[in-house]
């Protein structure tokens, strides 16, 4: 196995490049530059109910995939976006297993990245019931990966997790460089709530928290109010509203938009968030309008939740115009999901068909031929 950090290009899904026209302007080679921790995912979908102390509880699925920061890294390339990941990985068997996942399969460019010798990998093990997910995590604090101007790749953009308190030097280099900075947060465990301890916030082109994240950050009642003050704050604003579907602004053309989200049956949530930053940043970067953006962003998070774990249950491009096929040959989604999803019948190839896409397995042991 290789550990260089180097990874063979993956074919584009349904050979679609979003960005091809801003290809050969002498922009960067790489298109998103991201940060943060892989975990060793296991999830168990099929539970009647959450488990009960004192008992054992039996799953009908399970499935095992990289997780963490690598939810949002195959989802980004796996739609065609060029995607580079700064991460550590354990010299264990779980560490093997995400590296090879990440590079050799998915194609994402490992170079910052790097193996921390004796420090064994981080797993989650998800429970996925009515509709939600329970989870719990065992880890260690990893040596960070270098992120200095001399490791981290120049990129078109980057995507950051902002905490309270918390000022990554690298956001505000990528910033002065023109790189856009998309951005999600979570949790304020101090209670503050308060907007200016998120210092990268002024560097943010995109910020994209749940409705109650940003109905606590903006002092509001309403994922629509939160999204108009946050508007105040940032180029774009958007807030996710789950089965709502999401709300946006975009101060910079003046647009804004109110999508729903797609009825569909979902299997597990896992990653879906990750799944829909993805979809946004794939659309901002082409240029799409906002209204576009969102629908796409619901639409491969829905794609996403009919499937086992976080990262490879991102849809590419050939399950994108399967599903656009399907609604448009058999119905079911109403003449409105019609109407809000033309526009993707400009954006796919013809006869779009490539092999399926990578999935969640029971188990990490199978080694391929």
């Amino acid at each position: 196995m290789s550990t260089t950090g180097s990874a063979r290009p993956a074919p584009t899904s349904a050979g679609l490049d979003p960005l091809a026209s801003l290809r050969g302007d002498g922009g960067p080679d790489q298109d998103v530059f991201l940060t943060g921790t892989v975990f060793l995912d296991i999830i168990f979908t099929g539970l009647d109910h959450a488990p009960v102390r004192g008992t054992e509880s039996w799953s009908r699925g399970m499935g095992s995939s990289p997780g963490g920061v690598a939810n949002m890294a195959t989802a980004l390339r796996r739609l065609g976006l060029r995607t580079s990941l700064a991460a550590a990985f354990g010299d264990d068997v779980y560490g093997d297993y995400c590296w090879e996942s990440l590079a050799d399969d998915e194609g994402i460019d490992l170079t910052p990245s790097h193996r921390a010798p004796g420090w064994h990998s981080p797993v989650t093990v998800s429970m996925a019931y009515e509709g939600e997910r329970t989870m719990v995590s065992h880890g260690h604090e990893a040596p960070p990966p270098s992120v200095s101007v001399a490791q981290r790749p120049r990129s078109r953009a980057c995507f950051t997790s902002l905490a309270p308190g918390r000022m990554e030097r690298w956001v505000r280099d990528a910033y002065e460089e023109g790189s856009k900075v998309f951005a999600d947060v979570g949790w304020d465990e101090t209670g503050a709530w308060d907007p200016d301890t998120l210092a990268d916030l002024a560097y943010c082109h995109a910020f994209l928290p749940n409705a109650t994240e940003a109905q606590h950050y903006t002092r509001t009642e309403e994922p629509e109010a939160a999204v108009r003050a946050l508007a105040d704050l940032v180029p774009i604003a958007v807030v996710t509203k789950g089965a709502g579907g999401a709300v946006a602004v975009d101060s910079l053309s003046g647009e804004s938009a109110d999508v729903p989200a797609l009825d569909v049956n979902a299997l597990d949530p896992t990653g879906a968030g990750d799944v829909f930053v993805a979809g946004f940043t794939a659309g901002t970067l082409a240029g799409w309008p906002l209204a576009d953006r969102l629908a796409f962003a619901n639409l491969t998070a829905a794609l996403s939740v009919q499937h086992f774990g976080g990262s490879l249950s991102a849809p590419g491009w050939t399950e994108v115009a399967a599903w656009w096929q399907y609604v448009t040959r058999c119905g079911g989604q109403g003449e409105e999901v019609l109407r809000r999803y033309r526009f993707l019948e400009d954006l796919l190839p013809k006869g779009a068909g490539d092999s399926a896409l990578r999935r969640a397995t029971p188990t990490i042991g199978f080694r391929s031929t």
